[in-house]
């Protein structure tokens, strides 16, 4: 037991410094996530050895895991993953699952044996969606169109590998295997079913769900909680993947809750990120084996590269060919496609699994996982300077610099400083229409609430950059505030 809380504490104290550390470099170029992976890595038992990970931490850390794609998949609309762009996500994984599998028969780098191709397809095909959402909510891009496509082409790379992990890597026979999803999508489809009924009716359970959500008992959440062990548990018991309870948990909770609710997000956020989620990661970390790593860095580059043929170039292509989406820049299609081959609780799943099994060794398996993990730092890294290379106007920098190669570092600074004026410039603006967002006329209606719903359209329908220019929300800014002096005189005349 003391050893227990010795590590738990020392995970506690890493969880509370990432943050401080990530928030003090320089233009915050290194995630927390990666952070806690790292400290894994070096405090686990592979180094240090001061972070056990015994049963109790290896509970929480699964907790962390489970909220993880809870929120990952309360964040996603089901709507959206039928549409053209949703289909076209699913259709572009599927190939980029064929191609590496049929690669991964003629050359079985990375797993052997019968099951060998799948688990490389599996590993090689995945977008770890749960961990991409802080990342993707820290650089304000939720909500974007640019978001929106990294969750609609991540989504499938997610739930894709999870169903076909279930139905390939089962021990049980495929019917069998068929008919326990099916009994589950039913459980999911019942839990939906009644929660919202529940709640269109405001049924007596309802209403003392809502009486009672601020108090004590904070009903909502426990509901919640329940919610998600439940369908957690159906996956355990039954030898499922528990990232596919998980991630049903969310599309239940978004079903029941359709328009959101931020009171219940707000808490959610708060048990899940200020405690469990951050186990999960630094225990993950300290599942990677660093000195496996150094006498095989060459594995850990390979599958970074076979990561970017099967998943990077796959989806811009998509993006590039896609009627809806050929229009967006180049640098916004290639940001979307580094988003999207971010991976890492797959791998971690899939590799254990295989190396339970035989078809894997621990130590392929541990370099694995790093090299999963080092797709978390330098992905969202590449894709945030691919997002923001238009401020930065490369390909005029270059040429600057080859007419006048003596000036190269002045031009070079001189243009990020454009890219962080324009930063700064948004971010001004869009502080400015939060605060008119906030603002209600005496006639009880929010005026300005219908312009930022306009806004919000065309941030979506803008299929040239994915998000508005700075003289798009200046003009709209504008507009809104000339909106506003009418209406008010209007309001004073009638007076």
């Amino acid at each position: 037991m003391a050893e227990t809380f010795t590590s738990l504490l020392i995970i506690t104290i890493v969880s509370f410094l990432a943050p401080l550390i990530a928030q003090s470099i320089p233009r915050k170029p290194v995630p927390e996530t990666v952070l806690l992976l790292i400290a894994g890595a070096v405090l686990g038992p592979n180094i240090l050895g001061v972070v056990g990970i015994n049963t109790p931490i290896q509970m929480l850390s699964d907790f962390g895991l489970a909220f993880l794609f809870l929120l990952a998949g309360y964040e996603i609309d089901p709507k959206e993953l039928t549409d053209q762009e949703g289909k076209r996500g699913l259709y572009t994984w599927i190939i980029s699952f064929g191609l590496a599998f049929m690669i991964s028969v003629f050359l079985p780098i990375f797993a052997q044996g019968a099951e060998g191709p799948i688990v490389t397809a599996l590993i090689l095909t995945t977008t770890a969606l749960g961990t991409l959402m802080p990342i993707l909510q820290e650089n304000d891009l939720l909500g974007t169109r640019v978001g929106d496509l990294v969750i609609k082409y991540g989504t499938w790379g997610e739930l894709g590998p999870v169903l076909a992990m279930a139905l390939l890597l089962s021990t049980r026979s495929k019917i069998e295997t068929s008919l326990i999803l099916l009994a589950f999508f039913f459980l999911a489809i019942a839990i939906g079913l009644i929660g919202a009924r529940s709640k269109a009716k405001e049924s007596r359970i309802y209403r003392f769900l809502e009486e009672r959500a601020d108090t004590t008992s904070q009903t909502s959440v426990r509901a919640t909680v329940m919610i998600l062990i439940a369908l957690v548990a159906f996956s355990a018991i039954f030898d499922l993947d528990i990232v596919l309870g998980a991630f049903a948990a969310g599309f239940v909770l978004r079903f029941i809750v359709p328009e959101g609710s931020q009171r219940l997000e707000s808490k959610l956020n708060a048990m899940a990120y200020g405690l469990f989620i951050p186990i999960f990661f630094v225990c993950s970390g300290a599942r990677v084996n660093l000195f496996a790593v150094g006498r095989n860095p060459g594995l850990l580059l390979i599958f970074i590269v076979m990561l970017v043929l099967l998943r990077t170039i796959p989806i811009y292509v998509a993006l590039s060919t896609g009627k809806t989406t050929n229009e967006l820049s180049s640098h916004n299609r290639l940001s979307i496609a580094l988003y999207c081959t971010t991976a890492l609780p797959i791998v971690v799943a899939v590799t254990s699994v295989a190396a339970t099994n035989g078809f894997m060794t621990n130590e392929v398996a541990s370099v694995l996982v790093a090299a999963a993990a080092v797709t978390v730092l330098i992905m969202p890294l590449l894709a945030s300077i691919a997002y923001r290379v238009n401020d930065v106007h490369p390909v005029d920098a270059v040429r600057e610099m080859y007419a006048d190669p003596k000036d190269r570092a002045h031009i070079w600074q001189e243009h990020l400083e454009v890219e962080r004026d324009e930063a700064h410039k948004r971010k001004v603006l869009a502080d400015q229409l939060e605060t008119e967002h906030h603002r209600e006329f005496d006639d009880g209606e929010s005026y300005l609430q219908q312009e930022l719903d306009h806004i919000a359209r065309l941030q979506k329908e803008n299929h040239l950059q994915g998000r508005l220019t700075i003289q798009e929300m200046e003009l709209l800014h504008r507009k809104m505030l000339e909106d506003m002096q009418k209406h008010k005189e209007q309001d004073l005349k009638q007076d």
